[in-house]
């Protein structure tokens, strides 16, 4: 993989024809540093988030030893790469043959569900030669909470409500060597008390269900800083899940867990396009909806833009972009903000494409190239490099 300094480097030097995915393995690994040192219990990596071997490889290198994978395809892969990994099945509606494989050949013993349903499936998926149940799985019961504090809703398709999770509990206690509950309070949680609300329902269904737990995990959710998304300080995050985690009535030794995918990997990657048409403030680019740019166009989602022309010096104006495919709907509202005078054959970056932008490129209309390269400079947004460091918010300070 070609190394350069940074974006201008590659646009000045290559001038690329083709969309130009920039990783930087030095964002990925600090990040994975700060977790694995601050946040109070084990962190595993949801690598739906980004499934590139180079970066499993890093956060691994970087202490992130525990990997949230949410289909067989993502366990054999980790797996392949990391024989050493813990993994864990955190997709709560699995096939049989998923979990007979990731149970029998991959060595996974952790399962999440949220229904007798998928108890059932996996207890008996699991069963050795002579029909008996497996002994040894770790399985943990994901419940329904809130996304209000976040920016992408998970509230709907996956967990068990409050109602149902205390009979839930019970029934996968006798299955389980080792009993979790799980949830997710949404992406790009805004607040740290998105996980207090959660936390508080997970109290209630424990104490009505009066099993022994052994591991909450707190999810994702955790956010990373986009244009009018500046969340708080992630130790804000970390210390307000600490201190609830602690009133919960579990063992006296239970875990604490959580599975960052966004906040691990946005920073990893960024995106140098090219613009191939200007109309009016509409720039017609050569990525977009159907390549990296997928949130930017169906979830309205604002990435950090940048011109990489020393000679564009017109004040900023706001832009939508299109993508190059020949769909109507390869479109990205924006607004971006770039400088005036931009035109067709200049580029830009386009910044925090770590998570979810890499992994969902498809090839639709015969786009979907990109050459890979690694740059040394910093994201264009960062949580770890020291840049954004303030007091600790008083919802924090004041529950001490």
């Amino acid at each position: 993989m070609q190394h350069f300094p940074d974006a201008k480097a590659v646009a000045r030097t290559i001038a690329p024809d083709d969309p130009v995915i920039l990783n930087r393995p030095h964002a990925a690994a600090r990040a994975a540093r700060f977790f694995v040192e601050r946040f109070p219990g084990k962190s595993l990596y949801a690598v739906k988030a980004n499934p590139s071997p180079d970066l499993i490889e890093i956060l691994w290198a970087n202490g992130v030893t525990h990997y949230d994978v949410a289909s067989i395809a993502e366990v054999r892969l980790v797996r392949g790469l990391l024989p050493d990994a813990v993994l864990c099945f955190m997709h709560p509606v699995k096939s049989p043959g998923a979990i007979r494989e990731a149970y029998f050949e991959h060595g996974v013993k952790t399962f999440s569900l949220d229904s007798s349903e998928e108890l059932a499936k996996i207890v008996d998926a699991t069963r050795n030669a002579d029909g008996e149940a497996a002994t040894d799985l770790r399985l943990c019961v994901r419940l329904r909470v809130s996304s209000e504090y976040s920016e992408l809703s998970l509230a709907s398709k996956f967990g068990c409500d409050l109602t149902e999770a205390p009979a839930l509990l019970q029934e996968t206690r006798q299955y389980a060597d080792w009993l979790g509950v799980c949830f997710h309070v949404g992406s790009q949680a805004m607040s740290p008390f998105a996980y207090v609300q959660a936390l508080d329902r997970t109290r209630a269904a424990i104490a009505e269900a009066s099993v022994v737990i052994d591991m909450i995990d707190v999810g994702g959710g955790f956010p990373s800083v986009y244009p009018g998304m500046e969340p708080p300080p992630l130790e804000d995050y970390f210390k307000i899940i600490h201190q609830h985690f602690y009133a919960l009535p579990i063992a006296y030794n239970a875990e604490l867990w959580c599975e960052p995918g966004r906040a691990l990997c946005a920073e990893y990657s960024s995106l140098v396009v090219r613009v191939e048409k200007r109309r009016g403030e509409e720039l017609y680019i050569n990525d977009g909806a159907y390549g990296a740019l997928f949130d930017a166009a169906h979830v309205d989602w604002k990435f950090p833009v940048r011109a990489l022309e020393d000679d564009l010096i017109k004040p900023e104006a706001d832009f939508a972009f299109y993508g190059p495919t020949c769909d109507d709907a390869d479109y990205m509202p924006g607004p971006f903000a770039l400088p005036s005078d931009i035109q067709a054959g200049d580029y830009i970056e386009i910044g925090m494409l770590g998570a979810y932008g890499a992994a969902m490129k498809t090839d639709f209309n015969g786009f979907g190239a990109a050459q890979r390269i690694v740059v040394e400079d910093e994201p264009m947004a960062s949580l770890y490099d020291g840049s954004r460091q303030r007091p600790e918010a008083d919802n924090v300070v004041s529950l001490r």
